[in-house]
């Protein structure tokens, strides 16, 4: 029986060309870790992030010249740019101005109300979204006297507030994210905000380390939530090329069910049984195929044996052992061939299987 998932509808607003909330697919974004000043560097790793099937994407802006730079930024790309405004509402209205698609702002230290409102007015005057991202670490002193620290009701509070504030001036153009680095204190906050209100929600586990700690943490608290239906769009925070953010990000995603981005790879831990260097013949299939975005199930099994029938649900598998290789399809195996070959097969499969797809749209 598969799991059925029943998504929370949200309001829906747009980001550039992409539809955030009101059940429309759950987007992955990332954010560049260049100097947004730098126009060479963050369009060629903007455009590494689109191949890797980045839908949004987010860039720090510290400065009037990174602000400015957004222009010639965005000439160059072809996904949606959200600028990161932090203290200096001045730069929001730069941003904009740019040609940002977002602005992703922390009212609480943008200023006073009327600098909140010159960030308003320009996003109404530009039909932008405006991003309200509260993280544990920002949090208001008040509130923070009152919950005597940080917890998920102070983060929900906090969100509320800047909402509030927005909606005074009439703007209803919001996404919001509450975030901590902690996975608890994150699905809490998220769960008891998305009880409240019905405004689309951008989910990940801020500052969530390295690689491996930054995935376990990531799949845990994004994982949870999109299991509950929460969550219109998601980024995977990592101390890494952000290219693995997405990545992870659609990994998430695909075991879960939720969207089919790349082919997906099941693959045995290797046992007694095992006599082929499977890590190696996985990892070089996963290589050649990172950046493909086609949709199926591949199979890559130890033993010849067993493979095709712990793998019968895979499009397409191959499994080797004693010099010898096979490849199968839904379990049934359609040939043998020499084990040297396993990768050259699947791939020539692989590529096959993408041909037939295009023929049949």
């Amino acid at each position: 029986m598969s799991y059925f998932i029943k998504r929370k509808k949200t309001l829906q607003i747009k980001v550039g060309n992409v539809k955030i909330g009101g059940m429309a697919p759950i987007a992955v974004q990332s954010m560049t870790n260049t100097r947004t000043q730098d126009v060479v560097a963050t369009v060629s790793q903007t455009k590494r992030l689109e191949k890797a099937g980045c839908e949004i994407v987010r860039v720090a802006v510290p400065d009037q010249e990174a602000a400015q730079a957004i222009s010639s930024i965005k000439d160059q790309i072809s996904i949606p740019l959200i600028a990161d405004i932090h203290f200096d509402y001045r730069l929001a209205i730069s941003a904009a101005r740019a040609g940002a698609d977002g602005l992703r702002i922390n009212p609480g230290n943008i200023g006073g109300k009327q600098k909140v409102k010159a960030v308003v007015d320009i996003a109404r005057e530009f039909n932008i979204p405006i991003r309200i991202g509260v993280n544990s670490g920002s949090l208001e002193k008040d509130i923070l006297k009152k919950y005597n620290g940080t917890c998920a009701k102070a983060m929900v509070e906090s969100a509320l507030r800047h909402i509030e504030l927005l909606k005074s001036f009439d703007f209803h153009n919001i996404k919001v994210s509450i975030k901590a680095s902690d996975v608890h204190r994150t699905i809490d906050a998220l769960r008891l905000f998305s009880s409240k209100t019905n405004l689309p929600l951008h989910i990940g586990v801020t500052e969530a380390g390295t690689l491996y700690p930054g995935i376990v943490k990531s799949a845990l608290g994004i994982g949870m939530l999109l299991a509950e239906g929460i969550g219109d769009t998601i980024r995977v925070s990592l101390t890494r090329d952000p290219v693995e953010e997405v990545r992870v990000g659609y990994e998430i995603l695909k075991a879960l069910g939720i969207r089919q981005h790349g082919p997906e790879i099941i693959s045995c831990p290797t046992c007694g049984r095992c006599n082929i260097d499977l890590f190696d013949i996985v990892e070089q299939v996963e290589k050649n195929l990172l950046l493909n975005p086609l949709p199926l199930k591949l199979a890559i099994m130890g033993c010849v044996v067993n493979g095709p029938g712990e793998a019968k649900e895979a499009d397409i598998g191959i499994a080797g052992g004693d010099g010898t290789g096979i490849l199968f399809k839904k379990g049934k195996v359609i040939k043998k061939f020499p084990q040297e070959k396993l990768v050259e097969v699947l791939l020539k499969e692989v590529e096959k299987y993408e041909k037939d797809t295009d023929s049949r749209w």
